[in-house]
């Protein structure tokens, strides 16, 4: 199987990669994929569900392979389906790899020609911006600052070190700017980088 041509947008919960995501994900020749869907939309009745359900209803955290074995029954769903069309589509993907350990099980299956990295150093806007979302979402939970700041240690401890193991793939972009800016700082470089286009262009 050929490897999915990839871009990975990774940054700390409220840095806006997933709003970026949503919006690359409606121009032409960009699928957007965003881990939490994946979850979300899980048919339960499955045998792979099931073994979602084993973990989760016990209160532990899924497993590095199973989520990948998840998320690659999805993709493989969607491009059955017609949604998403590798040949002239290229992959964006938020919330995964979480760790580094993905990004390794996931070699086989996706070709990352570039890793975004929203960069939001302040971490009380990030703060900010999580409270507004779960007020706005209507997930109160989520709007308790212990879990925020747990949400923001985790990403330190578990997620960031991703961007090491993509070393010489990352871009760094502010965060702090507005979305439309953000948006056109991701475009410009997808659009100068030599075997995106030539991947459009297949």
């Amino acid at each position: 199987m050929n490897r999915y041509i990839t871009f990975l947008l990774m940054g700390a919960p409220g840095s806006g990669k997933g709003t970026q995501g949503k919006i690359l994900g409606t121009v032409p020749r960009f699928f957007h994929c965003a881990c939490g869907e994946v979850f979300r939309s899980l048919d339960l009745r499955t045998p792979l569900g099931q073994r979602f359900i084993d973990y989760s209803s016990k209160g532990l955290l899924v497993p590095d392979d199973l989520t990948v074995e998840l998320w690659q029954t999805k993709i493989e769903a969607q491009v059955l389906e017609a949604e998403f069309k590798p040949d002239i589509d290229a992959l964006v993907l938020d919330g995964i790899p979480r760790n580094v350990n993905q990004a390794k099980l996931m070699e086989r299956l996706i070709d990352v020609k570039q890793v975004f990295h929203l960069s939001c150093p302040k971490r009380e806007e990030l703060v900010r911006r999580l409270r507004k979302r779960a007020i706005k979402d209507n997930r109160l939970d989520d709007a308790n600052e212990d879990v925020i700041r747990k949400r923001l240690a985790t990403y330190e401890e578990e997620t960031k070190p991703v961007l090491d193991y993509y070393s010489g793939l990352v871009t760094v972009v502010d965060a702090l700017q507005p979305p439309v800016k953000v948006l056109q700082d991701i475009l410009g470089v997808i659009w100068s980088t030599h075997d995106a286009v030539m991947a459009f262009n297949a």
